[in-house]
């Protein structure tokens, strides 16, 4: 089928090439503008405009879909149906309805639970056990419209963002290379989403990637492993004089007791408060992650440190 693909970060790259392994002709793929990134603060292209223009493929870019002229030009290229796999932008009625057979998108999450911008972050930090992606018809309320085939994944007890993120991704590619051939045949079915269960997958703001130690054992685990590698949950540590920022990319749930923030023993273990973690794999700023024991090597952290 004649595709427009609209996407924008790395969990979308498998799909699009999943669609032109397909077969699949690609009209044009939308992402969203190269943006400032690194110390220079040069601009960089995202992940699937990177791929798609090392595949030859026409890339568009638009701050906004709202316009009458964006408009326009996207129902020019004559689609059969769009895929949109986080990419970013509200798609307004216009663009929903410029495609002959609609939009699909790629939701990762068991709908309707976790609808919005980060449903891999919030499953694992509320704890679930699996999740899994869905292919649903892109309607105008957030993640709201019916859906169509899904897969489901398990969620290790110390499993990270990250790790379910590759996990997912191409399951999800997997899954919209057979709903558009279904799509094709006419034998795509939908069903509506549940009403019980919603609930809503906010975009992680900087201030909730600070750890509390206050907190149970359990429910600093699940934050660290949820928000790692990015934007990564960190705690502030005085070093040289300096207060810096320390991220942790891992750490698994141990036995032990003591104020909340307190490093109880030689291996980076902190009492929370209830339990403790280890901590297990950390990132100083402006360094390369680390295992602890090499943290500590550089960092003289004793038993009785309190950690901010």
């Amino acid at each position: 089928m004649r595709i427009v693909f609209m996407g924008t970060p790395d969990f979308a790259v498998p799909t699009l090439r999943a669609l032109l392994d397909a077969g699949h002709q690609i009209a044009a793929v939308y992402s969203r503008p190269p943006r400032a990134a690194g110390r220079g603060m040069a601009l960089r292209a995202s992940p699937v405009q990177r791929e798609a223009e090392q595949a030859g493929l026409a890339v568009r870019t638009p701050e906004s879909l709202k316009s009458g002229e964006a408009q326009e030009c996207f129902r020019a290229l004559q689609a059969d149906a769009a895929v949109v796999v986080a990419y970013g932008l509200i798609l307004p009625p216009p663009i929903l309805d410029a495609t002959r057979l609609g939009a699909l998108n790629i939701h990762a999450s068991l709908l309707p639970r976790w609808r919005g911008a980060a449903p891999i972050n919030r499953a694992i930090m509320a704890g679930d056990a699996e999740t899994g992606v869905l292919i649903m018809r892109v309607t105008e309320g957030l993640d709201a419209g019916p859906v169509c085939l899904e897969g489901r994944a398990a969620i290790g007890p110390d499993m990270t963002a990250g790790e379910l993120h590759d996990a997912l991704a191409p399951l999800g590619a997997r899954l919209m290379v057979k709903a558009l051939a279904d799509l094709g045949a006419g034998k795509l079915a939908f069903r509506p989403q549940a009403e019980n269960g919603v609930t809503y997958a906010e975009k992680i703001a900087p201030a909730q990637a600070r750890i509390d130690w206050s907190r149970p054992a359990r429910r600093v685990h699940n934050h660290i492993r949820g928000l790692s590698p990015y934007p990564g949950a960190w705690f502030e540590l005085d070093l040289n004089g300096k207060r810096e920022r320390v991220k942790v990319l891992r750490s698994t749930l141990t036995e032990g007791r003591g104020p909340p923030g307190t490093v109880i023993d030689d291996r980076l273990t902190v009492a929370c408060g209830e339990g403790a973690v280890r901590l297990t794999e950390v990132q100083r700023a402006g360094k390369t992650p680390m295992p602890a024991d090499e943290f500590l090597r550089g960092v003289k952290l004793r038993a009785g440190a309190v950690l901010g």
